[in-house]
């Protein structure tokens, strides 16, 4: 539950209050009696003996906006004219929709846009498949796939509900990269059925982002789909929170002083997200890591793990370590959580590596809060934007998805995830300091430089078609 008012939870409130002296005053004073907090003001309308006034108010939760609602009614002379969920707003007939890149204003319009002269352009393609990703919308746009298995903190709701998710991902495919995302959300019951339908989908898209399918199914889907699909396949649950909390560890560390193939790392949560964070980590040169489920540490020999965990369990944990998260926290220099609210203390802090980097991402209420770690761990870093270092996908998924378009690629490598994380981490240059390790979402030059990165990895691991402009 949010317990700090929120634009999640904010409202659009009109009154109509009696036009004395105080009036005003003792509406502020109400709301924020309650808790709420006023964002906005409007200009005041006086209508003779009252006045009429708009304002945006940030509450907690619904019970919060109704509290809120009560207490306004509650002032004398005070009416509310209007009250407005302002995230319902947002979403009222959905948060995108189709254009048409050129205008259709006559015949000759219409007959090269459409029939006969599209006709050539068919052809076109026909005699060279190649040419689909110079002459239609394959070369910019990417299928947002869910089966609404795992959606945010809401888990199984099921695909029409997991669909505002998939919208506000197409929306920031194309705020922060330009590419066109369209939200694809599957009735089904089984990896099979998801695969099955993807590959039939594959040819109207450039690339498939997978988006909150549950663990551990969603390995499978993925790797089946890099098999079958000559397409970037991205899961972005696992791959665009690994890229980011190594762009922020990779700045962590230029703080600390640390090296990363010196590091003893403990993550909490093994399951899409942990795996993969878990991999990259790898990759970038971590060799002491240890994961912990609800059971405890994960080490090769455990006999209740998952195919998922099966791999984490062989290629981890190399001291075979057991025990409880807080018995395998002593020592470590990280601590990553990818898991579930309060599970570790300020007492266990106290037992890590000096200067310890603590990654606490659970959402909404964090593993231990910055409050809490507070002069005990040299960085913190979470998953929301209310506190500093929000470790956020959107830094990552538009660059990966804009670069990858850009070439042509048919599969993203971990060369690809790699330096789209550097990429990340170089955005942070004179402003770095232990709050301040990962650029903000709305820097409009993230995206372009992991754009830029991703491509040439691209281009140096040879997974680029030829690709060329349209031609006559």
């Amino acid at each position: 539950m949010t317990t700090t008012p929120t634009a999640a939870y904010s409202i659009r409130l009109k009154v109509r209050l009696e036009n004395r002296p105080g009036s005003l005053g003792l509406l502020a004073s109400r709301i924020g009696e309650v808790g709420a907090n006023i964002t906005a003001i409007g200009g005041f309308d006086v209508r003779g003996p009252h006045l009429e006034e708009d304002m945006v108010i940030n509450c907690r939760n619904d019970a919060h906006i109704a509290e809120v609602r009560a207490a306004v009614e509650g002032i004398e002379g005070c009416e509310v004219l209007e009250l407005l969920d302002r995230t319902y707003l947002m979403h009222d007939g959905g948060k995108i929709e189709v254009l048409a890149r050129m205008p259709v204003n006559d015949r000759d319009d219409l007959s090269m846009a459409y029939t006969p002269g599209v006709a050539r352009v068919c052809q076109t393609i026909a005699d060279d498949p190649t040419r689909v990703h110079d002459l239609t919308i394959k070369k910019n746009t990417v299928a947002i796939v869910t089966d609404g298995t795992a959606v945010l903190g809401l888990g199984d709701i099921g695909p029409e509900a997991a669909l505002p998710v998939m919208e506000g991902k197409a929306l920031l495919f194309k705020h922060f990269a330009g590419v066109d995302g369209f939200p694809i959300c599957l009735d089904v019951n089984t990896p099979d059925e998801i695969v099955e339908t993807v590959v039939r989908l594959a040819p109207t898209f450039g690339g498939i982002n997978l988006e909150d399918i549950a663990a551990p199914e969603c390995f499978e889907i993925e790797e089946r789909l890099n098999d079958l699909l000559d397409i970037p396949v991205f899961h972005d649950d696992q791959h665009g929170t690994a890229v980011v909390t190594l762009a922020a560890l990779e700045n962590a560390l230029k703080i600390t002083g640390k090296k990363m193939d010196e590091l003893s790392v403990v993550i909490a949560g093994v399951g899409a997200a942990g795996v993969a964070i878990s991999k990259i980590l790898m990759q970038a040169g971590v060799t002491q890591l240890v994961g912990v489920d609800r059971k405890g540490a994960i080490w090769d020999g455990r006999d209740d793990l998952n195919v998922a965990k099966l791999w984490f369990a062989e290629h981890t944990n190399p001291e075979r370590r057991e025990g409880t998260l807080s018995e395998v926290l002593p020592g470590a220099d990280v601590f990553i959580g990818v898991s579930g609210p309060g599970i570790i203390t300020p007492s266990d802090l106290r037992r890590m590596a000096p200067d310890p980097i603590v990654f606490a991402m659970a959402n909404p209420t964090p593993e231990i809060t910055p409050e809490e770690a507070d002069g005990l761990a040299k960085i913190i870093a979470t998953g929301r934007s209310d506190y500093p270092n929000q470790i956020n996908n959107v830094l990552a998924f538009p660059g990966i998805f804009r670069g990858a378009l850009d070439v042509a690629a048919t599969s993203i490598t971990e060369n690809m995830k790699l330096a789209a994380a550097s990429a990340i981490a170089e955005c942070v240059t004179d402003d770095l300091a232990p709050d301040h390790i990962v650029p903000s979402v709305f820097d409009p030059h993230v995206a372009t430089k992991v754009a830029a990165a991703v491509a040439q990895a691209a281009i140096d691991d040879g997974v680029v078609r030829l690709h060329r402009p349209p031609q006559p």
